[in-house]
């Protein structure tokens, strides 16, 4: 086997691979010879069938597999010498394509390496963390969203016109074609106008109705609805009104904290301030990691390869794109162009991601089973009642699971350059963390 240097500027390398005949003829004999014991063919007994008639049985695809597997051992081999590691697949073609049997193999491969990542001094970063406290006003300001989201309804002066939010109680029957159905009836049926549960274009025509009015309400099902036999029909709802409710928000006490599972009003307290809590310290954790990355795009230069810039360029402005125009689902638009903003955050983004993943690699950090199952089960509660499926697809998809991986390999690494930092603690309000949490979504 013989490997040439064609290319070496810069992180981009260029080989030339000559298997020659002999070489791959030996290998072809090998694997011949190692199936041979378990070939039947009629006429000889099992392990026993010639030579020359297993290659002329099996020799085209024992030639393939073996060119195969020589090509990769010799790039192996290479990596393994030279220590490089290539930034993406490695380019592999076959030069003499009207190759014939009997005559030498002959591959180019290119690829670009990995660059060398210097050496940070992790614990000369300085890092400021911001601390905000559960006061007493954050936590009443969250007992009465609380409050709004357990609110009551009461009813409304006699006369008074149904408004968007209120709850109308009624009777109704639902006819197709003058035909009552089955589901098309109720008594005594509260609905709160705007809720969106009835089907599109009944609850607007409640708004204004009063009680004891009689109001015909006409809507047409969806095409997709689940009963076929009224997807698509037109139906008049005959509606009479019994009550007109307005939402009041619950009262603050020991009864309201009870929904919530709490033991009373003082332990209700307590739990939010919990909560608030850790959700200081979460966006804190993101400003603190957004300096951290900041500092360490500071302390880094190093070449890039062209084809990670690339790649990744081109996927900040297809997503860019998509921000811009949600209404496109498919990739059935214009070709997107990458601009100079687009490279520049690329640049930055495979520079730190690279520094991360070498830091990561010599502090040994790793994703551990427990870690990816709960990331897996975490996602899956977004597709309810499919949760066994999504479990599996993700299992089968190698892809997928290195997605999911990623984010938790990356926290990890920066919760081990936080330990080696010099960090220290910053008292802020609420509004303060609130505007630095702002910034890092305007950028």
């Amino acid at each position: 086997m013989q490997v040439k240097e064609t290319l070496n500027e810069g992180l981009k390398r260029g080989y030339s691979i000559t298997l020659t005949a002999a070489e791959l003829e030996v290998k072809v004999s090998e694997k011949l010879k190692e199936a041979q014991p378990e070939v039947e063919m009629k006429g000889f007994r099992k392990g026993k069938v010639p030579m020359a008639l297993l290659k002329k049985q099996f020799g085209p695809r024992i030639l393939g597999e073996a060119m195969q597997e020589a090509i990769d051992g010799a790039m192996n081999e290479h990596f393994e010498i030279s220590g490089d590691r290539p930034a993406m697949q490695p380019d592999v073609k076959m030069t003499n394509e009207d190759w014939k049997e009997g005559e030498d193999v002959e591959v180019n491969m290119a690829y670009e390496k990995l660059p060398e990542i210097p050496e940070v001094e992790l614990s000369s970063i300085k890092l400021e963390k911001m601390v905000v406290k559960a006061d007493a006003s954050s936590i009443d300001e969250a007992l009465a969203s609380l409050a709004e989201t357990a609110q009551d309804f009461k009813a409304r002066k006699k006369g008074s016109k149904a408004k968007d939010g209120d709850q109308v109680v009624m009777d109704f029957l639902g006819k197709v074609d003058g035909e009552a159905f089955e589901g098309g009836s109720a008594e005594d049926y509260p609905l709160v106008l705007g809720s969106n549960s009835f089907i599109p274009g009944f609850e607007e025509q409640l708004v204004g109705v009063k009680v004891d009015e009689e109001k015909d309400v006409t809507v047409n099902f969806p095409d997709e609805y689940q009963a076929e036999h009224l997807a698509g029909k037109e139906a008049v709802f005959s509606c009479t009104i019994k009550e007109v409710k307005e939402p009041v928000a619950a009262e603050i006490n020991d009864e309201m904290a009870k929904k919530f599972g709490a033991e009373d009003l003082a332990a209700l307290k307590v739990q939010i301030g919990e909560r608030l809590e850790s959700e200081y310290t979460g966006a804190s954790r993101a400003v603190m990691k957004r300096g951290l990355l900041d500092a360490l795009d500071k302390l880094v230069d190093f070449d890039l390869p062209p084809s990670l810039l690339d790649a990744e360029a081109g996927q900040i402005a297809h997503q860019l794109w998509h921000e811009d125009n949600p209404e496109v689902q498919g990739h059935d638009h214009p070709e997107i162009e990458t601009t100079d903003e687009h490279k520049k955050l690329a640049a930055r983004r495979v520079r730190l991601g690279l520094l991360l993943a070498e830091l990561g690699q010599k502090a040994e950090v790793e994703v551990t089973d427990a870690e990816m199952t709960q990331a897996i089960m975490n996602q899956a509660r977004q597709y309810p009642g499919q949760e066994r499926q999504f479990f599996e697809f993700v299992q089968q998809n190698q892809q997928m699971q290195q997605q999911m991986r990623a984010p938790i390999f990356e926290d990890k690494v920066v919760d081990h350059i936080f330990g080696l930092a010099t960090v220290s603690d910053k008292e802020v309000s609420k509004d303060e963390l609130q505007k630095s949490i702002e910034a890092l979504e305007e950028e």
